[in-house]
């Protein structure tokens, strides 16, 4: 017999440890099970392993709603989150509930059965499993390909060329020079990192990014550990994050051409007057149209003032047996170069879906409330703030599923889909972002609409209030009766 459960949830990341917990706290008689791709949890960050890798965001907003995050760095390593991650899933019993190495190919919607067909490739072959509600918390790009150009020239290059989502455990560059090929999240993590041991580093930027140095701990965050219990502490640093950040964003859209001059002149206090801020860190956009990058304690600028790490704004001409030959005609010498160059967007962990019998395309579908998908019935899709921490959304996301499963059974029904009966909403660009690997992904992706409960909030207390609080019929059509039978057995068990 095929094995069923109430939700499979797809992905043992953040997202997928912080939906198990929702569902067993807030569905305590609905069974699941997290089917994970790989062979341990923690998703991103067990899968990257470059130097320095650590969170873009706060922990106090990136962590778990349910769990404190207790250290005193605010800006957190990759091993410790991966630690924090593990110790989350053991602590809940939510490791338990984890099938490893069970990659999901497809998913086939059944109206008259009310439940999902799940087919996977696991550790020993095919796997066939079903399920009622199906929740993809497999985040938002492809784990087995990274995004990485063809540089004319690349197969003479004497050294090696190594992409971060890809990091050789042994790569040795101490007393080598580097060149970091990018601008983005992952090269001013690698670059002061690097510097700390290698001859030199060289950022290669084809254009600027929006660079802000942030403190590795929160000094409010500490001094509230020690003068509450861990939960109120945290909550108080998590919401007082939360509108910091909601402020600043709120600021950046409302008055970009301000907000770009304080953060560029932010730049040069740590670089001194002397530095070229025009060439090397004034972007062409307005501050979050893409994401800003966060260096804690100012790393990046104290590796480039102390001459172990130097940034070049060009153009890649070809590569060479020596280094990288650019259209200025200038060269970089390089040992080892780092193509920091981005992902591949992917969402929903790359399966095909389908709805009795017939194929269900998402590319371009309407999106409800960031999560759900027009015509689609009992599945659901995490997918982080891109102006804020990921896990803030994904635990939203979490509760109004359950909102959703519990609903269900309070009314005896077995199918909830989201519906949009307005012939005249527009949709609109899924993310609105101008980031390489949204714009290279654009077609693939699904689009919001103009008005609520379809266009996207980007803001957490507004999610609060909508996914939480808010109305569980809005565009929402509820179906399917419970067959008499299974009912009474409900009732007896």
């Amino acid at each position: 017999m095929t094995e069923h459960v109430d939700v499979i949830v797809v992905g043992a990341g953040i997202s997928g440890i912080g939906t198990g917990y929702h569902l067993q706290t807030r569905c305590p008689d609905r069974s699941y099970m997290i089917l994970e791709g790989r062979q341990s949890m923690g998703g991103t960050w067990d899968l990257f392993r470059y130097p320095g890798i650590r969170s873009d965001s706060d922990m106090h907003t990136l962590g778990f709603v349910f769990h404190p995050w207790t250290a005193a760095k605010s800006i957190a390593d990759g091993p410790s989150i991966r630690a924090y991650v593990e110790e989350t899933a053991q602590a809940y019993g939510i490791d338990r509930k984890i099938r490893y190495g069970h990659h999901v190919k497809s998913a086939a919607w059944s109206t008259k059965d009310a439940r999902w067909t799940v087919e996977a490739t696991g550790p020993d072959g095919p796997v066939k499993l079903t399920c009622n509600f199906l929740s993809m918390c497999a985040g938002y790009y492809n784990y087995a390909k990274a995004y990485s150009p063809e540089f004319e020239g690349a197969e003479s290059f004497a050294g090696q060329i190594v992409h971060p989502q890809f990091w050789p455990e042994n790569l040795d560059y101490s007393g080598k020079r580097v060149v970091v090929i990018g601008s983005g999240a992952t090269a001013v993590t690698l670059v002061p990192s690097m510097a700390k041991t290698a001859a030199h580093v060289t950022m290669l930027q084809r254009s600027p990014t929006y660079i802000v140095a942030r403190p590795g701990e929160d000094g409010v965050a500490n001094w509230l550990r020690g003068k509450l219990p861990a939960k109120a502490a945290y909550g108080i640093t998590r919401w007082k994050n939360v509108l910091m950040g909601m402020f600043f964003y709120r600021m950046a859209r409302k008055k970009p051409a301000v907000v770009k001059e304080r953060m560029i002149g932010m730049v040069r206090d740590h670089l001194g007057p002397d530095y070229d801020v025009a060439t090397h860190f004034t972007p062409r956009y307005n501050p979050w149209d893409q994401r800003v990058c966060l260096v804690p304690d100012g790393d990046l600028f104290t590796a480039i003032n102390a001459g172990t790490a130097s940034i070049v704004t060009d153009t890649i001409a070809r590569i060479t047996p020596d280094g990288i030959h650019l259209d200025s005609g200038k060269d970089l010498p390089a040992d080892v170069i780092v193509t920091a160059t981005g992902l591949e967007l992917q969402l929903m962990s790359g399966a095909a879906f389908s709805l009795d019998g017939k194929p269900i395309e998402l590319a371009g579908r309407l999106q409800y409330k960031g999560m759900m998908f027009d015509g689609v019935p009992n599945l659901s899709s995490t997918f982080g703030y891109t102006n804020a921490s990921w896990t803030l959304k994904a635990d939203l996301t979490a509760i109004y599923m359950c909102r959703l499963l519990n609903t269900l059974k309070k009314r005896g029904l077995r199918q909830a889909m989201p519906f949009n009966n307005d012939p005249t909403m527009k949709s609109e660009s899924f993310l609105d972002f101008t980031s390489g690997y949204v714009q290279r992904a654009a077609a693939a992706l699904p689009t919001q609409g103009e008005r609520k409960p379809w266009k996207l909030n980007q803001n957490y207390a507004l999610d609060v209030l909508a996914l939480k609080f808010g109305s569980i019929d809005d565009a929402m059509r509820f179906s399917n009766p419970v067959q008499a039978r299974a009912r009474r057995e409900d009732v007896t068990a």
